[in-house]
C-alpha cells in the first residue's frame, strides 16, 4: 500500500449503557454515524465495550460476583449475531473500518474479543485476548495465536491488542514483524486512577516508536452515577475512576491530537503514511535494525481445537508403541 496517502482516524472515549447489550450497541452505531460526518475512515472503540467491561470483577470477591457474571453472560455478544450484523451494516454504509471490543459468548464461555470490520462490512478478524489479566481470569477464557496477525483493510495494514497484552513484548513483536501500519489498542478506562492513565501513555507511545506505526488507543469511561451502580462502597468507588487516555499517536511517538482523559468524546487525526517510512529510515526494528541471525520469534498461529477427527495415516505396523527397551524408556524390572 502506498506511503503517499492519508487516512482519517478516530479513537472513541465513551461510556456503555450498563447491563444492556442493545443500548450499548446503539451508542456504537451513533458514534460511527457521527464520525462519518467528520470524514473518518477508521474508528476504534474501547476494550469489551459491548455490553460493558466487567468492572464488577475488580471490586467484588469471586464468591459474591456470581449474579453479575451471569448477567454478563445474558448480555454478551454471539458471533455472528445481531450485534455483528448491525455493526457490519454501519461499516458498509459509511465505508469505514471499525475496530470493536466485545464480551463474546461461545456457549458456556466468555472471551475478551476484538473485532475488525472492513469498510465493506466484512468481519475480517475475530481475535481473543490471549491471557486475561488478574481479576479478568475469573471472567474470560484464553485466546490463541490465530488472532496475532495483521489484516489488510481499506485503511491500511491493521493489528490489535487489548490492554495488558501490550506488556507481552512477543505478542507486540508478532504484529510488528507482520509490518502493521495502524495498531489499534483498547483499554477499559475508569480503573485504578491516574497511574493507569500514565501507564497507558508510556505503553502506546513506546509501541508507536518501536513499531514505527500509528497507534489508535480507545478507553472507556464511567460517569459517577454508573460507578455507584457498580458498587455502593465509597472506598471501592475510588478505584473505578481515572485511568482514561484516549489518543492517537504517530510513528515518532507524538500525539497527533489532544488526548481525552475524562468524559466522553472522540479524538480525530489524519494519519500521514509517509511518516512510517520517515521513522523506519532511522530504525526499522523488523528490518535493517533486526538481527534474525541472533534473535527470532517462534509462534504457534494455529487456532486451538479440542477435537481432532479422522485417523492417522501412519502404517498399522508402526501405530503401536514399540516394546523394545531404550535407554530413555527402559522396560520395568520383573519382580
Amino acid at each position: 500500500m502506498s506511503d503517499l496517502r492519508t487516512v482519517r482516524a478516530a479513537a472513541v472515549q465513551i461510556s456503555p449503557v450498563l447491563f444492556s447489550r442493545d443500548g450499548t450497541t446503539e451508542k456504537v452505531l451513533q458514534s460511527i454515524a457521527q464520525a462519518a460526518k467528520e470524514g473518518v475512515q477508521i474508528i476504534v472503540f474501547p476494550e469489551t465495550f459491548i455490553p460493558y467491561y466487567p468492572y464488577f470483577s475488580f471490586v467484588q470477591p469471586p464468591v459474591l460476583m456470581g449474579k453479575e457474571h451471569m448477567r454478563l453472560y445474558e448480555e454478551a455478544v454471539t458471533i455472528p449475531g445481531p450485534v455483528t450484523d448491525a455493526v457490519s451494516r454501519a461499516a458498509r454504509s459509511y465505508g469505514m473500518v471499525v475496530v470493536l471490543g466485545v464480551n463474546e459468548r461461545d456457549r458456556g464461555s466468555l472471551y475478551n474479543t476484538q473485532l475488525i470490520f472492513d469498510a465493506d462490512g466484512t468481519l475480517l478478524l475475530k481475535r481473543r485476548k490471549i491471557t486475561p489479566t488478574y481479576h479478568e481470569r475469573m471472567i474470560w477464557g484464553q485466546g490463541d495465536g490465530s488472532g496475532l496477525k495483521t489484516i489488510d483493510t481499506a485503511a491500511g495494514k491493521v493489528g490489535a491488542l487489548a490492554c495488558w497484552e501490550h506488556y507481552n513484548p512477543l505478542a507486540r513483536f508478532a504484529l510488528m514483524a507482520q509490518h502493521e501500519q495502524i495498531h489499534c489498542a483498547q483499554f477499559p478506562g475508569s480503573l485504578v486512577g491516574q497511574i493507569f492513565t500514565d501507564q497507558i501513555e508510556v505503553t502506546i507511545r513506546h509501541h508507536a516508536l518501536e513499531s514505527g506505526c500509528f497507534v489508535i488507543n480507545s478507553t472507556g469511561w464511567l460517569s459517577p452515577e454508573q460507578v455507584e451502580q457498580i458498587t455502593s462502597d465509597e472506598k471501592l468507588q475510588k478505584v473505578l475512576s481515572g485511568g482514561c487516555n484516549t489518543a492517537i499517536i504517530g510513528p515518532e511517538g507524538n500525539h497527533l491530537a489532544p488526548p481525552i482523559t475524562s468524559g466522553e468524546g472522540m479524538v480525530i487525526a489524519d494519519l500521514d503514511f509517509s511518516l512510517i517510512t520517515k521513522r523506519k529510515r532511522m530504525m526499522d526494528s523488523v528490518g535493517h535494525y533486526s538481527r534474525p541471525d541472533l534473535l527470532q520469534l517462534q509462534m504457534n498461529s494455529t487456532a486451538r481445537s479440542l477435537l481432532k477427527e479422522g485417523f492417522s495415516d501412519v502404517p498399522s505396523e508402526l501405530s503401536l508403541p514399540s516394546m523394545m527397551p531404550s535407554p530413555e524408556f527402559p522396560l520395568p524390572l520383573e519382580s
